[in-house]
């Protein structure tokens, strides 16, 4: 299938005529022919972006609800064959994962809609009798997002929907491994009646660290308001200095701690883990990066933990019995290698898998791994694995494990487990993390939540989630009447 941008409201190709192809992780075979984009190819999205400004911000908020949830209509009645795409393109497994991001997108651009009609503003009371102040919320203008490759349809929608309907314009960039759900997501945009130039689609295959033409045009153009970007740290980073005074919302790296306490359900915090490093074959950024256990029931763990992971099985993502597909690219799969060939150099032991698995279609599927003895010195402690590893490490006391949690760049999300409430909530006031879980999953989410990386930590800046995201994505003005 041969991809286009879309531009204007029109699928057009790109400006020099060259394309790029994508491969499916889990067959192998070439699935798309894609126009690559150029840095003139992003000038025309962010010049349609921005010529449907004014009209898309003086649009009834009703009118934008409206389509945001006739959106959701048209996601949801195709859901089966959006997610059998996006099971082949990305690699995760059809029933369990796929058809749950589907219906949870739908509902992202329900949320929207209905938070935009109760977005209210406020009347300040005046030290002057005369004056009446009034605070109300009014869209930036030209949003650029780019989203990454493990939740192709669930993470722009986070962005794209409380844009619209906040009255901003789109110029929407997706990772180059998942443009097939991009197109898709933004087909099904087109016919609930989008207005043209509202939400543009540019494909490219270039890197944002290597200053790729499409990405850097998206940050650093005067005409772009706002940058909304999933991601890698290095990539938030980059974004941040290239971007000036724009608006940012930057969610990035999580490497947060899953623990372990000696008073905790062991049973439970086991199959919490598995959770936690498997889904999504380990590729999320709030998943169990580092699982620090108390010593005393550090075997106990360990032992129900491999039982746990041997339920979990790896197969073909079409398959409904497969509970891990394939890893989404090579590089990935090639960084998960390296952080176990170190690990095992300084002394971490494998117990469960430990490498890629033969005889499938393509060489990105990987075992469910459990690894032992890890230390803070090991690259498991320092840099996102992002693949299917539960990387354990012991603690000998509550003041040892809340160090080992904080010994780090990140703070994104992180979980405990504990019978007690009062040492539960010495965690969660001590764990330096945006979001803390108590007795659940660090993969737990709600899309009305706010989600975001702690102030100070190398995690992003911003929430996303529910209203919360309408307010990043709108400038708070301030109005003082006198009425004398």
């Amino acid at each position: 299938m041969n991809l286009k941008h879309f531009i204007g409201g029109k699928w057009v190709g790109a400006e020099v005529g060259d394309v790029f192809t994508v491969r499916s992780p889990v067959t192998g075979e070439v699935l798309y022919t894609v126009a690559r984009g150029s840095r003139e190819d992003a000038r025309r999205a962010i010049d349609a972006a921005s010529e449907a400004q004014d009209y898309v911000r003086s649009m009834p908020v009703y009118e934008r609800a409206r389509l945001l949830h006739r959106a959701a209509e048209i996601i949801s009645s195709r859901r089966e064959a959006l997610a059998r795409e996006l099971s082949i393109e990305q690699g995760k497994p059809y029933a369990t994962e796929a058809l749950p991001e589907i219906d949870e997108t739908a509902e992202n651009f329900r949320i929207a809609a209905e938070d935009i009609k109760r977005l209210d503003g406020k009347v300040m009371p005046s030290r002057d009798k005369n004056k009446l102040i009034l605070l109300r919320y009014e869209p930036y203008g030209v949003f650029s997002v780019i989203t990454p490759w493990n939740y192709p349809y669930l993470i722009p929608s986070e962005y794209i929907a409380p844009a619209f309907a906040a009255g901003n314009t789109v110029v929407f960039k997706p990772s180059s491994y998942v443009v097939g759900s991009a197109a898709r997501l933004v087909e099904c945009l087109e016919e609930a009646g989008f207005p043209p130039g509202s939400v543009n689609l540019v494909f490219s295959d270039g890197d944002l660290s290597g200053r790729e033409e499409v990405g850097d045009e998206m940050v650093v153009s005067d005409k772009v308001a706002g940058v909304g970007l999933t991601g890698h740290t290095s990539t938030g980073e980059l974004v941040s200095r290239r971007a000036g005074m724009k608006k940012l919302l930057l969610e990035c790296g999580g490497m947060g701690p899953l623990i372990v306490l000696d008073d905790s359900d062991i049973a439970r915090a086991a199959r919490a883990t598995a959770i936690s490093s498997f889904t999504n074959a380990g590729q999320v950024c709030c998943a169990a990066e580092r699982i620090i256990v108390h010593e005393r029931v550090y075997s106990g763990f360990v032992n129900a933990l491999i039982e746990e992971a041997k339920r979990w099985r790896l197969g073909h993502p079409l398959d409904e019995s497969t509970l891990i597909g394939p890893m989404n690219n090579e590089p990935t799969a090639r960084k998960v290698d390296e952080h176990i060939r170190d690990g095992v150099e300084k002394g971490a032991r494998i117990l469960l898998g430990g490498g890629r698995a033969l005889g499938f279609s393509t060489d990105l599927y990987y075992q469910p791994t459990v690894v032992v003895d890890v230390t803070p010195d090991m690259l498991f402690n320092r840099d996102e694995t992002f693949g299917p590893v539960a990387a354990v490490m012991r603690g000998s006391n509550d003041e040892e494990i809340l160090e080992l949690a904080n010994s780090t760049i990140y703070g994104l999300q992180a979980a405990v487990f504990t019978r007690d409430i009062s040492r539960a909530f010495k965690f969660v006031d001590q764990v330096r993390a945006g979001q803390v879980l108590v007795n659940e999953s660090t993969l737990y989410w709600e899309p009305q939540e706010p989600f975001g990386g702690l102030g100070g930590k190398k995690s992003g800046i911003g929430r996303l989630g529910g209203v919360y995201t309408v307010y990043e994505m709108t400038n708070l003005k301030t109005t003082v009447i006198d009425t004398s």
